[in-house]
C-alpha cells in the first residue's frame, strides 16, 4: 500500500518525523495513534470494490502506517514492512535471477552470508565478497552479469565504514543496484538514499524497535517502478508482519531520536573505556580518529552509534569466561534494545560463516560485540569491570 505523499509535510525535521512522518489521525474515529486492524480480510461492496483494503498480506491499514513512517524517517517515497530482515533482503534478491552476480562486503552479518550462499547461490546468483574501503577493487569485479552491490555501514561486527557515496558513484556508472543494510546506523544517523543508494534494508527488530520485543524487517526506495517490483515480490511471497508487530515498531520508532541519543553517549563512553583498559587488546568503534575510514563515517554519519566490538587480551575461552560474567550487560542474540547486550560472533551470530572466512575480516575468536543500551554509563562501566577482573 504506497504512500500519497502529497499529504505528506515534507518540510519536518528528523525528530519530528519519527513522531508524525507520513502519519495521520485514523479516518474512523480519530484515533491519534494507529488502531491493530487484526483482521485478514476486508467486507467488499461488490467484486473488486473495496475501501484501499481486500486483504491483509497484500495490505493492512497498521502496517500501511509503519511503511509511510519508514519512507518518512528514510527520506524515502516507498516503504515496505517484512516479517523480519532477512525477508526483506530475502525479497531485494527475488529482483534477480539465475546468472546474475552481486558484489557484497565482506564483512557483514553472519545470516545475510547465510542466506546469499546457503539459499541463493543454488539458484544460479553468484556471490562475491570483498574489502570495499577501495573503489578499483570493487570495480574490479564488475562485469556483465554484475546486477547489485550490497553494502553494510558500519558492518557487523567489525565496525567497518563504507563511503556509501563513492560506491553509489560505481554503481551508477555501471547501472547496478545499490541496496545498503543502514540497520546499525539508523536513519537518525545516516540516510543513505541522500547519499545514492537505491535501496535501503533495516532490521526493524532492532534500533528502530528498541525494546527487544518484535521481529520486523523494512525497505524504502525512492524509485515507483523499482517499489512496484518489490511490492509484487511482498505480496506474492507473502513474508509481511502482522498488524502488532506494526504497531510495535512504529511505537518505537517514534522514540528512536531521543534513544539514538543516549545509544550514542553510552557508546562512546564505554568505547573509551575499553581503548584504556590494560585487559583490551583491540577496539572497533568508528569513533576513534585512528579508525581506517573515521573521516568517511564523520561525513556520511550524524554520530558514531552504540555499536562495539572489541578483543580482549587471550583466547577463546577467556573471551566466553568474559561474557558468561557480565550481568548488566545480557549475554544474547540481537542489538539495538533500550538494554545492552553482549554476544560472541564466532560461536553466536556468524557462526554460519566458516572460521577461515570469518577470520579473514576480523572476526576471531576472543572477539566480542556490545550493543550498548540506554542504562546509566557508569553502572555499564562497572559490569564491564567486573567481568574483565
Amino acid at each position: 500500500m504506497y504512500v500519497d505523499w502529497k499529504r505528506m509535510k515534507k518540510d519536518l525535521k528528523f525528530n519530528s518525523k519519527t513522531i508524525h512522518g507520513g502519519q495521520h489521525p485514523d479516518k474512523a474515529y480519530g484515533a491519534v495513534m494507529p488502531p491493530i486492524y487484526q483482521t485478514s480480510t476486508y467486507a467488499q461492496t461488490t467484486p473488486g470494490g473495496h475501501k484501499g483494503y481486500e486483504y491483509s498480506r497484500s495490505a493492512n491499514p497498521t502496517r500501511t502506517a509503519l511503511e509511510q513512517a519508514l519512507a518518512s524517517i528514510e527520506n524515502g517515497s516507498h516503504g515496505l514492512a517484512f516479517a523480519s530482515g532477512l525477508a526483506a533482503i530475502d525479497a531485494v534478491l527475488k529482483l534477480l535471477g539465475p546468472g546474475d552476480e552481486v558484489i557484497s562486503t565482506s564483512d557483514l552479518y553472519g545470516g545475510s552470508y547465510r542466506l546469499f550462499k546457503k539459499v541463493f547461490e543454488k539458484y544460479g546468483i553468484r556471490f562475491h565478497f570483498v574489502g570495499m574501503d577501495n573503489m578499483e577493487a570493487i570495480e574490479s569485479y564488475i562485469n556483465p552479469n554484475t546486477k547489485m552491490v550490497w553494502v553494510e555501514t558500519p558492518t557487523n561486527p567489525m565496525m567497518n565504514i563504507i563511503d556509501i557515496k563513492a560506491v553509489s558513484a560505481l554503481t551508477q556508472k555501471h547501472g547496478l543496484l545499490l541496496a545498503v543494510d543502514n540497520t546499525f546506523a539508523t536513519p537518525y544517523l545516516q540516510q543513505p538514499l541522500d547519499l545514492g543508494a537505491d535501496i535501503v534494508m533495516h532490521s526493524a527488530t532492532k534500533y528502530l524497535g528498541g525494546h527487544s520485543d518484535v521481529v520486523v524487517g523494512g525497505l524504502v526506495v525512492k524509485d515507483k517502478s523499482l517499489a512496484d517490483r518489490l511490492y509484487f515480490i511482498q505480496n506474492a511471497s507473502g513474508a509481511v508482519c502482522g498488524p502488532m508487530d506494526s504497531f510495535l515498531t512504529l511505537r518505537g520508532i517514534k522514540t528512536l531520536h531521543v534513544r539514538m541519543q543516549r545509544h550514542c553517549e553510552n557508546g562512546e563512553a564505554i568505547a573509551k573505556y575499553l581503548q584504556a583498559h590494560p585487559k583490551i587488546e583491540k577496539v572497533y568503534w568508528p569513533g576513534f580518529e585512528t579508525h581506517p575510514n573515521h573521516k568517511v563515517a564523520k561525513a556520511q554519519m550524524k554520530g558514531f552509534g552504540g555499536m562495539i566490538s572489541f578483543v580482549p587480551k587471550g583466547n577463546y575461552d577467556d573471551a566466553i569466561k568474559i561474557v558468561e560474567k557480565l550481568n548488566l550487560f545480557t549475554l544474547a542474540e540481537s542489538l539495538g534494545g533500550v538494554e545492552s547486550l553482549a554476544g560472541h560472533p564466532a560461536s553466536m551470530t556468524h557462526a554460519s560463516i566458516p572460521k577461515e572466512e570469518r577470520e579473514k575480516s576480523g572476526v576471531v575468536d576472543a572477539l566480542i560485540r556490545l550493543s550498548v543500551g540506554i542504562e546509566d554509563v557508569e553502572d555499564l562501566k562497572a559490569d564491564l569491570e567486573q567481568a574483565l577482573s
